[in-house]
C-alpha cells in the first residue's frame, strides 16, 4: 500500500536517499520505507537526473521489532531510547495532530481546510523535531518548520480575531463541540511546546519550531472562540464563585 507525505522540495535524485531517511524514522514510524523501491520506480519513471517535487511513502510492514527494547531511531539514523527528550517532543505533537483529527469530526466546522494544513505543517514539525539540528546545516538540507509557516499563523489570527469582544475575563473550555475540542488541542500543543523548550535545554533546536508552536496554541484559542459564534457562547471565569462567604 501507498500513502502521500507531501510536498518535499525539489531536488536531484543523487540527494533522494538523504530525504528518505527522516520519512522513514518519523513519518512511517513504525513502518518500514522500502527505499530502493522509490528509488527504482523514480528513475524508471523519470531518468536518473531528473528533479522530483513529490515523494510517495510506501508502506510494506506494519511491524518491524526493531523497537522491542525500547529504542528507536531518529532521521539522521541513530538509535535512542523511546522515552528522551527528542521523540517525547515530536510524540507530543503526534498527540496534538489526533486531537485535531477528532475536531475535524464534526461536518459543520467551519475551518476545516485549514486545520487541515495545520495537520500537514504539524508532520512537517515532527520531521524537523526527529532529526537533530546543527546550526551549521545548509537551509535545503532537512525538511523544517519555517518563519513564513510562522506568519501564515499570524495571519490567520488576525483574520479570526478581528470581529471578536475584547476578553474582560478569562474563559472556561467549553461552548460547542468543536470549540471545547480547540480547547483541548491548544492544552496539547502547549504541552508540546514545553517538551521542546526542555529539549533545547541539551541540544540545539531549530527555533522555528518553538515559535510555530507557541503562534498556533494562540491560533487555536482564538478559533474556539471564533466557533462560539464569535465569542457569543463563551464560558466565562468567574473567579471565587463557588467559595464559601
Amino acid at each position: 500500500m501507498s500513502a502521500r507525505l507531501g510536498i518535499v522540495p525539489s531536488q536531484s535524485l543523487n540527494s533522494l536517499s538523504e530525504v528518505l531517511i527522516p520519512l522513514e524514522r518519523y513519518v512511517a514510524r513504525p513502518f518500514r520505507l522500502d527505499k530502493n523501491w522509490v528509488l527504482s520506480e523514480l528513475m524508471s519513471n523519470h531518468g536518473e537526473n531528473e528533479t522530483f517535487g513529490e515523494i510517495m511513502v510506501f508502506l510494506n510492514r506494519i511491524y518491524t521489532k526493531s523497537g522491542d527494547e525500547g529504542q528507536t531511531g531518529l532521521g539522521d539514523g541513530s538509535r535512542v531510547s523511546k522515552d528522551s527528550l527528542r521523540v517525547t517532543a515530536y510524540g507530543e505533537v503526534d498527540e496534538l495532530n489526533s486531537v485535531l483529527g477528532v475536531v475535524l469530526l464534526e461536518e459543520s466546522f467551519a475551518e476545516a481546510d485549514l486545520l487541515r494544513r495545520i495537520q500537514n505543517d504539524l508532520f512537517d514539525l515532527g520531521a524537523d523535531l526527529c532529526v537533530p539540528y546543527t546550526p551549521q546545516e545548509e537551509t535545503s538540507q532537512h525538511l523544517r518548520i519555517t518563519a513564513d509557516q510562522v506568519v501564515f499563523l499570524e495571519k490567520q489570527i488576525d483574520r479570526l480575531n478581528e470581529n471578536l469582544a475584547p476578553l474582560r475575563s478569562f474563559i472556561l473550555p467549553g461552548g460547542t463541540y468543536a470549540a471545547a475540542y480547540l480547547h483541548l488541542a491548544r492544552t496539547v500543543c502547549r504541552r508540546a511546546e514545553r517538551a521542546v523548550v526542555t529539549l533545547m535545554k541539551s541540544e540545539p533546536i531549530n527555533q522555528q519550531a518553538l515559535i510555530y508552536l507557541n503562534r498556533l496554541s494562540d491560533l487555536f484559542f482564538v478559533m474556539a472562540r471564533y466557533l462560539n459564534e464569535q465569542g457569543k457562547k463563551d464560558v466565562l471565569w468567574v473567579p471565587g464563585q463557588s467559595r464559601k462567604t
